[in-house]
């Protein structure tokens, strides 16, 4: 089961794990973007664990750890949460500040009204016009 939220630094941690697939804290270390000490990557790497959504095995005098949450329903968690506490829970809103803020090319555009029309055409299926 997806987590309610993850921290920030957890959710910094969970992408660098679903990237490699596994881990050890010094990997995490090297591609977490902040200079963070060995000992704060290994404590969220602790945290992780000890509420499920990480398991680590012993690899010589070190750990690898592994996510047990999947990406993408860990994804859909994090967006509900995002359109609840700052678009209102309006996922129109979302939308629109997506595609104002980013200079999208023509062909993103495209594949969004694409994926729009593919969610849209859904609902119609056995339906007659």
């Amino acid at each position: 089961m997806p987590p309610d939220t993850f921290t920030p630094r957890e959710l910094d941690v969970m992408s660098i794990l679903w990237d490699l697939g596994s881990a050890t804290v010094a990997d995490v270390q090297e591609r977490i973007g902040d200079p963070l000490a060995y000992t704060t990557v290994l404590s969220v790497l602790r945290t992780l664990t000890e509420k499920g959504y990480v398991r680590h095995e012993a690899e010589g005098r070190a750990y690898r750890y592994y996510a047990l949450v999947d990406w993408t329903a860990a994804g859909r968690r994090e967006l509900r949460r995002l359109v609840t506490k700052v678009f209102k829970g309006s996922p129109e809103l979302l939308l629109v500040q997506f595609v104002s803020d980013r200079n999208l090319d023509e062909q993103q555009l495209r594949r969004l009204r694409q994926l729009v029309d593919e969610r849209l055409g859904e609902g119609s299926e056995g339906e007659e016009d």
